[in-house]
């Protein structure tokens, strides 16, 4: 009996440091991007200067364990390790013209997150693409570029997550993701629905159900669909 106490007592102890290291790195993601992002543009210039509350969030991340099935606090939690580990691999090699500049930004170079040891690659298409069929991802994971979705001035959340995820999906799908010429019936999108085209669409619907779906004017009678070549160029401030 004694035996079942103990161990009890230590799991308790264990998943209570665990929540709290978690709202800590969702409160000091929180921060780092209010305080450095601004318009989707980021501060490299002050955090390479400076990159201790980077840091220090990062290392938060190293021993942060979360389950998939809580999916809320997994996706908020990968996200933001995501887009605060492409900062950090940015700033590890300032001043830089492009993510693309940097031999293995995306799938050689590793970080120390969440227990394992992993690519930028891998977050995005193991941890997240691979186990939830979710084609919003591509709006909120940001590669440092200014081809990408824009970065938000905030950390993604648990409790607001999907608020988020819709939010951004639409500006996109609203904004510079798409450009469309109604006379000529054509609309270019980013390459990133070309390189992810089977996360737009399900079966018998395409890129343009997906586009109407987040669209405020509707893609009325048939459009021809092209991509436009992504900006590479460093999202800097």
């Amino acid at each position: 009996m004694k035996k079942i106490i103990v161990i009890a007592t230590v799991l308790l102890g264990s998943f209570y440091t665990q929540a709290q290291d978690l709202n800590a790195f969702f409160n000091k993601a929180d921060a780092f991007f209010k305080a450095n992002v601004s318009n989707g543009k980021v501060a490299y210039s002050k955090i390479h200067e400076n990159p201790q509350e980077l840091n220090e969030i990062l290392k938060i991340a190293e021993g942060i364990s979360v389950d998939k099935n809580d999916a809320e606090n997994y996706q908020a939690f990968w996200i933001n390790t995501y887009n605060l580990s492409v900062i950090k691999g940015l700033i590890d090699n300032y001043p830089t013209k492009s993510p693309m500049d940097i031999a293995g930004f995306f799938d050689k170079t590793t970080h120390n997150l969440g227990g394992k040891k992993i690519t930028l690659n891998d977050i995005e298409h193991k941890l997240l693409r691979g186990q939830f069929n979710d084609a919003r991802f591509h709006f909120v994971l940001v590669c440092g570029a200014l081809g990408c979705p824009p970065l938000i001035s905030q950390a993604y959340l648990p409790n607001t997550l999907d608020e988020q995820l819709e939010t951004q999906t639409k500006k996109a799908i609203n904004g510079d993701f798409i450009r469309v010429n109604e006379k000529k019936k054509r609309v270019q999108v980013s390459q990133i629905m070309s390189w992810y085209k089977g996360d737009f669409k399900t079966k018998g619907t395409d890129e343009i159900d997906f586009i109407n779906k987040y669209r405020t004017e509707k893609l009325e009678g048939k459009y021809k669909l092209s991509y436009f070549p992504y900006d590479w160029t460093i999202n800097k401030q």
